[in-house]
């Protein structure tokens, strides 16, 4: 069955690593959900929280498993918070992947934060082999949420 992802992330420090796992997504003819564009954010933003939020609500329409791409700084994240919550609400298969060993733009690599989603499976992208077995585990998480 072809799924539709949301991919939840702190935007501010870890774009560059969540896009390789988007793009490992989208080359394998995968739909993906929760990315945008640097200037378009910017624009969302203007609006302030209510628009964020109501950002967030548009690209989870539709979705059937969010999966959790944890940093650094994912933990704290209030946006990475709500998508959560909003994604148990509608229902969605959850699970997270640490991207934090994904080198930025710069070449750097960062430390986990801890594991998010709290009770749901979680993996090592470079580790548990990602690129390779990304489709399983959302099947899983799909599965698990009866979706």
């Amino acid at each position: 069955m072809a799924r539709r992802v949301f991919f939840s992330f702190e935007y501010d420090h870890d774009a560059s690593r969540a896009n390789v796992v988007r793009n490992s997504w989208v080359t394998q003819g995968k739909d993906a959900a929760g990315f945008i564009d640097a200037a378009d954010f910017e624009e969302i933003k203007k609006g302030g929280e209510p628009a964020i939020k109501r950002w967030i609500r548009d690209q989870l329409r539709n979705t059937s498993v969010t999966v959790v791409l944890v940093g650094s700084r994912t933990c704290s994240s209030k946006y990475v918070k709500y998508e959560i919550e909003q994604s148990e609400e509608r229902g969605n298969g959850l699970l997270g992947i640490d991207i934090s060993k994904i080198k930025d733009l710069n070449g750097n690599t960062t430390e986990r934060c801890g594991k998010i989603p709290k009770g749901y499976s979680f993996y090592l992208w470079y580790k548990d082999d990602g690129y390779k077995n990304m489709g399983a585990w959302i099947e899983e998480a799909a599965e698990a949420a009866g979706r």
